[in-house]
């Protein structure tokens, strides 16, 4: 299939944009994806594989924040309309949806998609067809680096290697373990993690005293445990998302193994880990770099907005709902409604790099630099009674 005459036109804009970003004269004409009176954006999702469980929060913060631009008229006069596709987690899956968003679709961004493996399949692609690449759920560093420090693509997830460098060294000073042990999904998370699991090591003057990769879909964990144990690790950091951070919690705790303890990195932290593991991650330890509001505790904005999202849903909402709403608002609020009614990538980039963000579901006001969230502020929590609870002061990782 061909790309569309559209497609074509702003594709070879894309070289022009990567010269012009900074200088003074924008690039004339409507970006793809842009109507009269219509905005289209798109997302690729894990809606069948192993994350599915986590994916209708995703979804419905960010249908949530553009249910309401829309209701309120649109932006500069422009509704939006978002159309999600399932990556399964699969790279190759990932690349049938993105190849449809752009050629079929012709949306003018992609949005909040979801996995490290899927995004860095299909990153570089989509910007070099010309659409903005905003809030990939993956390893930052690897999908820059993939795209080439591309300008059109925005990422809002704190690196994993300077993330768990600063967790994992704090775990290691305070609960003064000697042997540490690695489990990690194979691929751009594990290899990224990696890097500050390393950093954090030397620093140190200690070495990995075992590791165990899995591979994305895995469901048994037990030689991965097995190792950790035969290394009589007394620390074990995980690589892993949501079921495999459960599957590896499980497995220590079938074990009965209760000296060692369990530190999961960013991907891992999440209340949907609380809820599903229950009683498999109590005392489970992870690293994350936006609040986990305890019930009752939230502030006042973010209670109203919870209740609202209940009442639109019926869902109660979790942190994965609330950041999804969060990276949409940033995107609207300071993208696409400063761009004006004559919309082009070129402002829409440009209004993005000049602007703070704030919100409370991160720690403080963030912004852009190099195309990348700053600071990347970050902090420790541990799991007691179901609730995620901050162990740490928050930790400067840059």
């Amino acid at each position: 299939m061909q790309p569309t005459t559209a497609n074509s036109a702003r594709a070879a804009t894309i070289v022009g944009l990567a010269l012009a970003i900074f200088a003074t004269t924008p690039i004339a004409g409507l970006a793809g994806g842009i109507s009269d009176k219509e905005i289209v954006v798109g997302t690729h999702l894990d809606l069948s594989g192993p994350v599915s469980a986590a994916m209708p929060q995703l979804r419905n913060g960010m249908q949530m924040r553009f249910d309401e631009v829309n209701e309120a008229g649109g932006v500069n006069g422009r509704k939006i309309r978002l159309i999600v596709e399932d990556n399964g987690s699969q790279p190759q899956l990932a690349v049938r949806a993105v190849d449809k968003l752009i050629r079929s679709d012709d949306v003018f961004a992609i949005v909040n998609a979801f996995g490290s493996g899927t995004n860095a399949a299909v990153v570089k692609r989509a910007v070099d067809a010309g659409v903005l690449y905003f809030s990939p759920w993956g390893a930052a560093a690897v999908l820059q680096k993939i795209a080439g420090n591309s300008p059109l693509l925005f990422t809002t997830i704190a690196n994993y290697d300077t993330t768990a460098k600063a967790g994992l060294g704090w775990m290691i000073d305070d609960s003064k373990a000697q042997r540490v042990g690695y489990i990690y999904q194979e691929g751009p998370l594990g290899e990224l993690t990696r890097v500050g699991v390393n950093a954090a090591l030397e620093a140190r003057k200690m070495k990995l005293a075992a590791e165990a990769g899995y591979k994305v879909g895995d469901i048994d964990f037990s030689s991965q445990v097995a190792r950790m144990k035969a290394a009589d690790v007394d620390l074990i950091f995980g690589a892993t998302l949501t079921r495999e951070t459960v599957g590896v919690s499980a497995e220590v705790k079938k074990l009965g193994w209760t000296t060692v303890k369990l530190l999961t990195a960013i991907p891992g932290r999440t209340m949907v880990v609380a809820q599903l593991g229950k009683d498999a991650v109590e005392g489970l330890y992870g690293i994350g770099s936006w609040n986990i509001f305890a019930p009752g505790q939230e502030p006042a904005e973010v209670k109203a907005w919870n209740e609202a999202y209940k009442k639109r849903f019926n869902l109660d909402p979790d942190e994965n709902a609330l950041l999804a709403y969060a990276y949409t608002d940033w995107l609207v609020k300071n993208g696409l409604e400063p761009a004006g009614r004559d919309i082009t990538l070129d402002k829409v980039v440009k209004a993005l790099q000049s602007a703070s963000y704030s919100h409370p579901v991160f720690y403080g006001p963030e912004r852009f630099v190099n195309q990348h969230i700053n600071p990347e502020t970050t902090q420790v929590s541990q799991i007691k009674s179901g609730i995620w609870r901050p162990v740490s002061n928050l930790l400067n990782p840059n």
